[in-house]
């Protein structure tokens, strides 16, 4: 696939911390070359949903000023959207269809009715369906196809996926995505789209969950035999533990967020006795100390939290440690955490490791479009050639020719940072005696046990 020949497609990852927008293309190997990047702090948006329109709006603007920024060939009208938040619920169908004219082969257009009839399922009022996932398949009474276009047969049916949502928060989704001059090409829920950009067939055969770490939720999808079997929403992720930081220690949002990231670890074992962080005091207050043991404290008992989710989650579809070979692959800008890995394998009893986009990637891209944080937004980006490779969806007047910007690549790499973070005046320093000062008392400890012993 030349470059001419293949459409610009747009992920914007819209969450709880953080808004991203990513423009890729896949080059002759299938590999994704990134032309834009761009990103904001999110406001007006909490728990993956959003709730104020108006500073959501303000965010998708400078996410996507960011991404002209850095290319300014870019021009972005449709955008693969992606979703998540508490009111996500998943189900399972089957369905099935008599064929009209069963004498020939089944063809694409009779398995596209077919998904197209689950959207008429019975959901409860207020929700809607944002996607309709087909597990197997089955024609007469042949099981487990997993591609039925080419059999014969009278009955085609399968078993089905249905993900669905609140309607209102669906509607505040596509008003803000609007309200930014954008159309939305399709709404993606955030796993699945997390899933693709981590994800080899080789994990998906093996059968492996994908836990994706955001700021408000957490996502969970389970692939087992190459089938998606179970997704569900966390309703915690990395602003909870922040506002736990905030709330334990007594600091400011923004010095537990910058602690956090410095120097949590989501083991208290692992975080050293001694080491203390020292946090400037407020308007001439004296300074505050803080031992990272205590913090560490604070990040694993609602990581633990999270992970036991997972492990219920897991329980409820029957996959327990023997199933996923695959183990657990963490994403999401929360699975930076120190001695997460060791936590999640502890939590769950099966292996787990880092999920970065690399597979996909191109190579000579910055590290920071590598970072597990954006693989929902490189997803998003898989998912409409997904659509275009398929022909899901129409893709017109998106084939203008546009080179990866020079910012993006390795050979500028001291440019890669968009968004400066946070710089909270926060030191780390180690408490411990001096060495003269535990000898010195090593002494007196044993000057005194010899007078006790002289007096008796």
């Amino acid at each position: 696939m030349s470059q001419n020949e293949a459409p610009i497609i747009v992920g914007l990852d819209i969450g709880t911390t953080k808004i991203a927008a990513i423009a890729g293309r896949k080059n002759e190997h299938g590999k994704l070359e990134i032309l834009g990047f761009g990103r904001a702090n999110s406001n007006g948006v909490q728990h993956g949903q959003v709730l104020n329109i108006d500073q959501t709006i303000k965010a998708i603007q400078q996410a996507l000023q960011n991404c002209y920024d850095s290319n300014p060939d870019l021009e972005i009208s449709e955008v693969y959207v992606g979703i998540a938040g508490h009111h996500i619920k998943s189900l399972q169908t089957r369905g099935d269809m008599v064929r009209q004219d069963p004498e020939n082969e089944i063809q694409r257009w009779e398995i596209d009715q077919l998904i197209e009839n689950q959207r008429k399922t019975f959901i409860p009022a207020g929700d809607q369906i944002i996607d309709v996932i087909p597990q197997d398949f089955h024609v007469d009474n042949i099981q487990n196809i997993k591609e039925p276009i080419g059999y014969n047969g009278v009955k085609v049916g399968a078993n089905f996926h249905i993900i669905t949502g609140d309607r209102n928060a669906i509607r505040n989704i596509n008003r803000a995505v609007e309200r930014s001059s954008l159309i939305t090409k399709d709404l993606v829920l955030q796993p699945l789209a997390s899933a693709s950009a981590v994800m080899s067939d080789i994990d998906m055969e093996a059968g492996v969950a994908i836990l994706d770490i955001g700021g408000g939720t957490s996502d969970l999808a389970v692939f087992y035999e190459g089938i998606l079997k179970h997704t569900a929403v966390i309703p915690f992720g990395g602003e909870n533990i922040t506002t736990d930081i905030r709330m334990g220690l007594g600091v400011l949002k923004s010095q537990a967020e910058a602690m956090k990231v410095q120097f949590g670890s989501a083991l208290a074992d692992e975080a050293k006795a001694n080491a203390y962080i020292t946090i400037p005091g407020l308007k001439g207050m004296p300074a505050k100390e803080i031992s990272v043991k205590n913090l560490a404290q604070i990040i694993q008992a609602r990581m633990t939290e999270i992970l036991d989710f997972v492990a219920y989650h897991l329980k409820q579809v029957g996959l327990d440690s023997k199933a996923l070979n695959g183990g657990v692959i963490l994403t999401g800008g929360g699975s930076q955490l120190k001695h997460l890995i060791q936590l999640t394998e502890y939590t769950t009893g099966l292996n787990a490791r880092i999920g970065l986009p690399n597979e996909h990637l191109a190579p000579n891209h910055i590290d920071e479009l590598k970072k597990p944080m954006y693989a929902t937004c490189l997803g998003l980006i898989l998912k409409g050639y997904s659509d275009y490779e398929h022909k899901y969806k129409e893709f017109n007047d998106q084939f203008k020719k546009v080179a990866v910007p020079k910012k993006l690549t390795v050979e500028q790499n001291e440019t890669k940072a968009p968004v400066a973070p946070v710089s909270v005046d926060v030191a780390v320093r180690e408490k411990k005696m001096k060495f003269w000062d535990k000898f010195k008392n090593n002494l007196i400890d044993l000057f005194k046990e010899e007078e006790d012993h002289m007096i008796k």
